[in-house]
């Protein structure tokens, strides 16, 4: 009989999860086996992601406190506005250059989305043409046309646009809207559609006023066009997909949710968001008997949850969701709540709880007894409690997943007003009622964005006989 060291065994075991690694070459049918996965890009050890979160919380923060201390020398240069400590935002903004170089927004995820490209790496779609008029048969030019082509798309704007949709929009996989520079309205009919899909970033849009639609021909490629049932009314509607990253949109006044993430979709980031005027603002997980939804992986991080909202910030089911460093200003009903045993890890964020006294509980567990929902792993870390808020954990509270997840302390809440200055659409102070106004642009610090992406005013003048652009540069 052989005696294997230590060391050997280390070593078997590394080779092993490196070849049934997402990175490897064996099938997911077979990693999902071995790590005991429901779905397809579920990663193995979410405390991981979370710590990972943190850390680079961590090191944000630390590069703000740094220049903070140097600018008490009366002779340094003065901090740049943008440095926030915010890690998705101090990744691009300080780059006085940075939309020469748009897809940089690519690499500034954190957490479950982490990774997601959009259409890094693809061509620039200049969307020209703010119509909605043949969901079946798009024309060049507008939003529609873009979010169908088969190639990864890097869509902007050519100026301010209200885009009434007609029907739901169904964006197709390595697509990124970057509204960044432009006051985009996304409103009407269906609105926006991710379907087994992946690789999507929905960047600096308002979506609104969202509206029930269907029972028509919507094109989902250039190639292919199918009848589509009624919609929910849904904002955004994440079905069945990966990667997938949302990051400092506005949403309010929708029929149904404004954020639904079912159906087995997981690495989902959803960031810097200004949510109000709501009832059912966010589910994640399809129903209770929809087992699949246990591999669902969503960060929730540096949100807004604003004016008017009622419940469902989020309600989850099954999967394992990170909150953290979210601004709570209050809610009716409750905050977090769910069922079919999600985990929940609830860090650094700031519960103000409404006047009242019957609805201070930031959490509920729909339809469970106690008995069921005392073993749920829901935990609060570092939370600050305003106005009587109060958040009822449960589970296995010194649990090891909790354990390692939390060995990286999450920051204090008491810095929710810096890391979440900017939630919602960029420069638009008055635009937080879903209605736009004045788009000053991003100002301070590294650079500014103004109105639309000419340079020179170049762009009107272009020849726009195909609205995909080789580079972005006129």
């Amino acid at each position: 009989m052989v005696a294997y060291k230590p060391t050997c065994i280390c070593i078997i075991w590394f080779c092993l999860l490196v070849s049934l690694s997402h990175h490897g070459r064996s099938s997911p049918s077979t990693s999902r086996s071995f790590f005991n996965l429901s779905i397809p890009h579920q990663h193995p050890f979410p405390e991981h992601v979370v710590l990972n979160v943190q850390r680079k919380l961590n090191d944000s923060l630390s590069r703000r406190n740094l220049l903070t201390y140097q600018q008490d020398d009366v002779t340094s240069t003065p901090m740049p506005s943008c440095i926030t400590g915010n890690p998705i935002d101090d990744c691009w903004r300080c780059d006085p250059n940075w939309s020469e170089s748009r897809q940089r927004l690519a690499d500034c995820s954190i957490g479950f989305g982490q990774g997601t490209l959009g259409g890094k790496g693809g061509r620039f779609y200049l969307v020209t043409d703010s119509s909605d008029n043949d969901a079946a048969n798009p024309i060049p030019g507008t939003l529609r046309h873009a979010v169908i082509q088969q190639e990864p798309l890097w869509i902007v704007f050519s100026g301010d646009m209200e885009i009434k949709l007609k029907h739901e929009l169904i964006i197709g996989s390595y697509k990124t809207i970057d509204g960044r520079g432009t006051n985009i309205q996304i409103t009407g009919h269906g609105c926006l559609t991710i379907q087994q899909v992946s690789h999507v970033i929905i960047h600096n849009v308002h979506i609104h006023h969202c509206k029930p639609s269907g029972n028509t021909l919507v094109a989902s490629s250039p190639t292919h066009v199918g009848f589509r049932g009624v919609s929910d009314g849904d904002g955004i509607s994440i079905s069945a997909s990966h990667h997938i990253w949302v990051d400092h949109c506005s949403l309010g006044y929708c029929t149904d949710g404004l954020i639904d993430v079912i159906l087995a979709s997981t690495a989902v980031t959803i960031s810097n968001n200004y949510f109000y005027q709501h009832d059912e603002v966010m589910l994640l997980g399809h129903d209770d008997g929809y087992t699949a939804d246990s591999g669902m992986q969503v960060t929730i991080a540096f949100n807004h949850f604003g004016e008017g909202l009622v419940q469902r910030m989020p309600r989850c089911r099954h999967g394992y969701i990170h909150v953290v460093n979210n601004d709570f200003t209050a809610w009716e009903m409750y905050a977090i709540g769910g069922s079919a045993n999600p985990t929940i890890n609830s860090q650094g964020n700031r519960y103000t709880a409404p006047i009242d006294p019957n609805a201070k509980e930031v959490t509920k567990r729909v339809d469970t007894n106690e008995k069921h929902w005392s073993k749920w792993n829901w935990r609060t870390d570092g939370d600050v409690m305003v106005n009587g808020a109060f958040f009822v954990p449960s589970g296995d509270g010194v649990s090891p997943a909790f354990a390692r997840a939390t060995s990286v302390q999450a920051k204090a809440a008491a810095i929710i007003d810096q890391l979440t200055v900017n939630a919602g659409v960029f420069g638009d102070p008055s635009g937080r009622n879903g209605q736009g106004g004045g788009f000053p642009g991003i100002t301070g610090g590294g650079g500014t964005i103004t109105r639309g992406y000419t340079k020179g005013n170049k762009a009107s003048s272009k020849s726009l006989s195909s609205p995909i652009l080789s580079s972005f540069d006129y």
